[in-house]
């Protein structure tokens, strides 16, 4: 996603820790990742869910939901989590 600048909500933080998600992870999501999901409605800002792969052999999948603030050109990282392959086809784009 284009974005001149990358914050991370309060609860996106807190996500990160609880989940042992790496904030540099999570940045390399944002910025070359996979738009999988779009939520034009959610408030204060449009958001989409965010797919992109890490790890030294970029096998290990990430979602990432990222606020779009178009205005300032700014992404807000909401939250990230590691997808639940009982829920997820293997893509990790497709629910099961």
């Amino acid at each position: 996603m284009p974005c001149d600048s990358i914050k991370f909500s309060v609860h996106g933080l807190i996500k990160l820790t609880v989940r042992e998600i790496d904030a540099e992870d999570v940045i390399e999501v944002v910025r070359n990742g996979v738009i999988i999901f779009q939520y034009p409605k959610d408030k204060p800002y449009p958001s989409k869910l965010v797919l992109g792969w890490i790890g030294d052999d970029k096998k290990k999948a990430l979602h990432v939901v990222v606020a779009e603030d178009i205005v300032n050109n700014r992404c807000i990282v909401v939250t990230a989590y590691w997808p639940d392959e009982n829920i997820w086809l293997t893509d990790f784009k497709t629910k099961k």
